[in-house]
């Protein structure tokens, strides 16, 4: 189980990675990539942006260094949290397309999140006792 957690939290922090970037330096540049753009301002298309990285690098990080790895799990939640409101932006606009991605990012964060949250109270609790 820890491998697949690795691999689908590798793959994660890869596409949240390179899309934050894109967005960090693009911003509002992206309309004609992402119609969604054009209903935010600048400042919170790069936001987005920066908390994708840093979902990224804490879907990683964490885990990695054995410090604080409770924050595995939480950046994963995060990260789901964020594909749902993608989700429900993408719906009010009308913009279907997206959402099969959306839905595919938001299980796989789920996943990674349930499972690195079990892990960890494991670990906890065999530490404990």
């Amino acid at each position: 189980m820890n491998i697949a957690l690795w691999v689908l939290a590798g793959l994660l922090a890869a596409v949240y990675l390179a899309v934050g970037c894109v967005k960090v330096l693009r911003g509002k540049a992206l309309e004609q990539r992402m119609p969604w753009v054009e209903a935010f301002p600048d400042v919170v298309v790069r936001f987005i942006g920066v908390c994708e990285i840093a979902g990224a690098l804490g879907l990683i990080l964490p885990q990695a260094t054995d410090t604080l790895p409770w924050l595995t799990p939480v950046a994963a939640a995060c990260l789901a949290l964020l594909q749902l409101l993608a989700i429900l932006v993408h719906t009010r606009r009308g913009e279907t397309r997206q959402l099969g991605i959306n839905v595919v990012l938001l299980v796989l964060a789920l996943v990674v999140a349930v499972g690195r949250f079990a892990e960890w109270t494991t670990a906890t609790a065999a530490a404990a006792s």
